[in-house]
């Protein structure tokens, strides 16, 4: 049965959508943390802008003005403004005296510095007087004060806050309730597409005779570029530098793109190519924990549209994924309306044994969050066992939150997370503000105090003892292998039927041995050769234990003389220059350098699918002799056709197994057993020869990171590089579309819109257009990897004279919707039951019978005027959260998606774009009700929004006499507002234009 979300993404415009406020923000200092000047007029100013918020409100609500207008005749639309305001200026007056009394006044406190004066002013829970918050979860606590901050009693009100406040009861209700982020975070495949959207949206106001500086970030957001770096070149000291070449050949277009945005749009700070991974440079440097902005305290909370915007949970600050169609409302200064969320709590207690990672804990607590059941939740971890966690372990098992569903793994802040951000070069004096706020607002854990009995919805334990040294694959995160137990489950995966743990080669094949020759060196490769080893990834780059570790590794190896083979494409992508700088005090880097483990970028890589090519003779041998070849990477994602289209086998392993499989040059090998390989003296050396003592990286690391490396690091990362400082870019506000570019094209979003909403609609008469089982995934649907050269994005390429050497991947043409579009269910490795066991990119044009590309059939049933839907099994639209996987669908024509349930973010992502999300019934599906996709589809909802209800029953009927139902999920009103308005997007630019 499907849970239901605790963050409906694309649900930002709560209650009444008009928050925008006429007085553009000052844009914040990026790394100003330190304590501001309380006697500014900030606290006046916050007043006003509630009550200047309440009017917009009334605004919004008020039907009777808007109605009065002529929404048909844009050209005239300021006139007709003007000709209300003097009633509207009057209502202002009158509601801003009643909207300057802030509902909790009584409760705003003076912050006091210990040795005299203030830090500013915050808003006190304690002083509130109620017991509940005692035993609030302290995530839940940061929804708390954020609700009272921005209570305004029009966009958030008091009755929000008591129902935060009563969590205990209300959690359980599924109640809606509105949270305002502190701040927004992107990185550059799903940021452009967004400043795309952002731009596009200012096209549209200014066509609608509006005011186009409404678009503009009302809340700081910062967009790192770490999507783009591919690895093409490895095993050379040269290689970053090559690689970043390579990148900006690739990419000029769309960086221009972004370094306009940085300067076209307010608010808005863009972290350069090479600088590091998003979530690594949120942590280490982007993450405030609290915020002071001109006096004000609270708490650091952020929305990324990337899912492992999660890592950030680790350091105390609340933060999660959502799509960038949310994202842009968030950036606009709405509210997101969000289920209240239950929390599990989970218990940690012990410590890791000898040899165990932070790797192997969080596949563990991936595992074990999975078969309990947390999607839409919070987790908050708590008990003894934390204190033997470093932040850095924490950061990990935060950043695969969307690996165990929940929409955040919380770790409160506490005296680790204080030394972590002393380490990471935050000044003395911002780390006092933040102990003393968290300690004066009962959020910081003192674990030498007596402890809070914290009311959790349901409890988790684990001791850290017992944790294994394991992989996770072949397919998915969550299918984690201890390596005991790992030869023997790879020979149950060749003999299993295809599945997520199963490739059904025959036992006659099993051994085969494909023979080929590399540069002139004899080679081969079996089932379960390694051809792709990747230290890759935020997930681990960012903890200095495990990349020592793998440092350590590499050492012992060399000094006992093993090699990995040449033929293996080795990789190492920090997650930023921290890393490189600690690697090299160690001497570590020059062991991981003879073992082919070069550093090739600062950025995501191979996790995203960045793997670049493998060797021809390699690739060669893999296709012609179809082998199972493996990538073994430290990376939080394997699903199939992810990391290489030639890899079918991928498995997600710590830094230093990522350098001991490499050794190994398989994943059939039981490492207690067997030989890892051959030393210089002729004996075997197995993998306890080459491992690490706990000891031996716990000094490595504490010899070799110092607070010095992340400072000058991040000290320079605003000032760019030569090549992105080149970059001339126009200086006006409305950006000039090139109808020639490939990279930025004006999406068709907006053509023809009116401000009369498009209003409700079923669907008549639908043609499927897919026919899924379960666990298709954002990589299935919108693949970020490389642009295969058959299919209909390449054919478009061509046509326009971009030579296949210079297709880049599809994450770097997110900016074009006529590739995305195209690029639309285009995954090699699809299943779609339409096909008959057949897997690939295309589908039966149910009409003719013909078997075409999924994008070439969508157009020729929109050319005949046929609705599409698309049929789904359990946990559509995992993976990553990304737009585009709505957005492509949409421009295919897609109507409806009937599945069994959806991934949190990418069900709402569907709403956002105007895409009816249903689910089947408990115990029922495409299967067991008989459909095979080859029927027509009638849903039957009505055409007036008024008549639907979040969450009702929708009968389905079909051509052959088949009726059943379904619940549709539009889970809130304010989800039904965005569908009759077309999207969310749409509703956006009505909203503010109605101001």
């Amino acid at each position: 049965m499907y849970i239901t979300a605790s963050s409906s993404a694309s649900s930002s415009l709560l209650r009444a959508a008009s928050s925008y406020s006429r007085t553009r923000l000052v844009p914040s200092s990026f790394r100003n943390l330190s304590p501001t000047n309380p006697t500014s007029p900030s606290l006046v100013n916050h007043h006003r802008s509630l009550a200047s918020a309440a009017v917009r409100s009334f605004h919004c609500s008020v039907p009777r003005w808007s109605h009065r207008l002529d929404w048909r005749s844009p050209l005239s639309l300021r006139a007709q403004i003007r000709a209300v305001n003097p009633v509207i200026e009057r209502l202002e007056r009158k509601f801003a005296t009643m909207a300057a009394e802030h509902p909790f006044k009584a409760v705003l406190t003076s912050l006091p510095k210990p040795g005299g004066g203030e830090f500013g002013k915050f808003y006190s829970l304690p002083a509130l007087n109620d017991p509940r918050i005692d035993k609030l979860p302290y995530s839940i606590k940061i929804l708390l004060e954020s609700a009272i901050r921005n209570c305004d009693n029009f966009q958030v009100k008091k009755e929000d806050v008591e129902k935060i406040i009563d969590w205990e009861n209300t959690s359980p209700k599924q109640v809606e309730i509105p949270f305002k982020p502190a701040r927004v975070l992107l990185q550059d495949f799903t940021g452009v597409p967004a400043v795309v959207d952002l731009a596009c949206m200012r096209d549209a106001m200014n066509k609608l005779g509006s005011d186009t500086s409404k678009i503009n970030p009302l809340v700081p957001v910062d967009l790192v570029i770490d999507h783009s770096v591919q690895v093409d070149v490895t095993r050379s000291e040269n290689a970053v530098q090559a690689n970043m070449e390579l990148e900006f050949q690739r990419n000029k277009e769309r960086f221009s793109f972004l370094k306009w945005g940085s300067t076209a749009f307010h608010n808005m700070l863009v972290v350069p190519p090479g600088s590091g991974i998003v979530h690594q440079v949120n942590l280490e440097y982007l993450g405030r924990v609290v915020f002071n902005t001109d006096g004000m305290l609270y708490p650091d909370s952020v929305v990324g549209t990337d899912s492992h915007t999660t890592m950030i949970d680790g350091l105390g600050v609340a933060g999660w994924g959502v799509g960038g169609i949310e994202a842009e409302a968030a950036m606009l200064g709405q509210p997101m309306s969000m289920v209240l969320p239950g929390v599990v709590g989970f218990k940690l207690s012990g410590k890791l044994r000898n040899g165990v990672t932070a790797t192997d804990l969080v596949l563990t607590v991936t595992q074990m969050l999975r078969k309990h059941g947390v999607v839409g939740k919070f987790v908050e971890f708590y008990g003894d066992g934390m204190g033997e966690l470093s932040l850095a372990d924490r950061a990990t098992i935060a950043n695969m939150s969307p690996e165990y569903g929940a929409t955040m793994g919380f770790f409160p802040v506490d005296h680790v997370t204080l030394q972590y951000l002393k380490l990471t070069g935050r000044s003395d004096e911002t780390v006092a503000m933040i102990e003393s706020y968290l300690r004066a607002n009962k959020m910081f854990v003192d674990y030498n105090e007596p402890q809070e009995e914290r009311a959790y919805s349901s409890f988790l334990a684990l001791n850290l003892a017992e944790v294994e040294p394991c992989i996770s694959g072949p397919k998915r995160p969550h299918d984690r292998v201890t390596l005991k137990e790992m030869k023997a489950d790879w020979n149950s995966c060749l003999n299993n039927k295809v599945g997520f743990k199963g490739f059904a080669v025959p036992k006659e094949a099993q051994d085969k041995v494909a023979k080929f020759s590399f540069h002139g060196q004899p080679a081969e490769l079996k089932h379960g050769s390694v051809v792709i080893a990747a230290i890759t990834s935020c997930t681990n780059t960012s903890n200095p234990s495990v990349m020592l570790g793998a440092g350590l590794v590499a050492k012992k190896a060399c000094e006992l003389g093993l090699q990995v083979k040449p033929w293996i494409k080795t990789s190492l992508a920090p997650g930023s220059g921290v890393v490189t700088k600690y690697l090299l005090q160690s001497g570590l880097q020059e062991y991981l350098n003879k073992q082919g483990f070069h550093i090739v970028g600062y950025g995501c890589t191979t996790c995203i699918g960045n793997s670049g090519d493998l060797d021809e003779s390699v690739a060669s041998a893999i296709s012609e002799n179809d082998i199972i070849a493996s990538a073994v990477l430290s990376g939080n994602r394997n699903f199939e056709g992810r990391v290489h289209a030639l890899t079918r086998a991928n498995y997600l392993a710590s830094p230093p197994l990522v350098v001991a499989y490499a050794l190994a040059g398989t994943v059939d090998i039981d490492f207690d057993k067997e030989p890892i390989g051959t030393g210089k003296d002729g004996k075997s050396v197995y993998f306890k020869d080459i491992w690490p003592s706990t000891e031996e990286i716990a000094e490595a690391v504490q010899s070799s990171v110092l607070p010095d490396m992340f400072k000058s690091t991040y000290k320079a990362i605003t000032k760019g590089n030569p090549m992105w400082n080149q970059l001339s870019v126009p200086s006006s506000t409305m950006y000039s579309w090139d109808p020639n570019s490939t990279y930025i094209h004006e999406p068709p979003y907006f053509k023809n819109m009116t401000m009369e909403p498009p209003g409700a609609h079923g669907v008549k008469d639908a043609y499927c257009l897919l026919n899924f089982g379960d666990s298709i995934t954002t990589d299935h649907i919108s693949p970020a990897g490389s642009i295969h050269k058959d299919s209909p994005a390449a054919k478009y390429l061509l046509d326009r004279g971009v030579e296949r050497r210079d297709f880049n991947s599809y994450g770097s043409r997110r900016g074009n919707d006529e590739v995305m579009a195209r690029g639309t269910f285009a995954n090699i490795r699809l299943v779609n039951k339409l096909l008959n066991g057949e897997v690939g990119a295309k589908t039966i044009h149910v009409p003719t019978g013909e078997k075409l590309y999924v994008f070439d059939a969508a157009m020729r049933y929109m050319d005949a005027g046929h609705d599409t839907i698309v049929l789904a099994g359990a946990e559509y639209g995992s993976g990553s959260s990304r737009d585009w996987a709505a957005k492509g669908p949409m421009l295919l024509g897609v109507k409806a998606v009937i599945a069994k349930s959806f991934e949190r973010i990418h069900r709402s992502n569907l709403v956002g774009m105007g895409i009816i999300p249903l689910c089947f019934k408990s115990g029922e599906d495409a299967d067991t009700l008989g459909l095979t996709g080859h029927e027509r589809y009638n849903i039957d909802l009505p055409s007036k929004i008024t008549d639907i209800r979040p969450g009702q029953d929708v009968t389905v009927m079909t051509d052959n006499g088949k009726s059943f139902t379904c619940t549709v999920r539009f889970d809130t009103e304010v989800e039904l507002a965005y569908f009759n308005n077309g999207g969310i997007l749409p509703y956006v630019i009505r909203n503010l234009i109605r101001q």
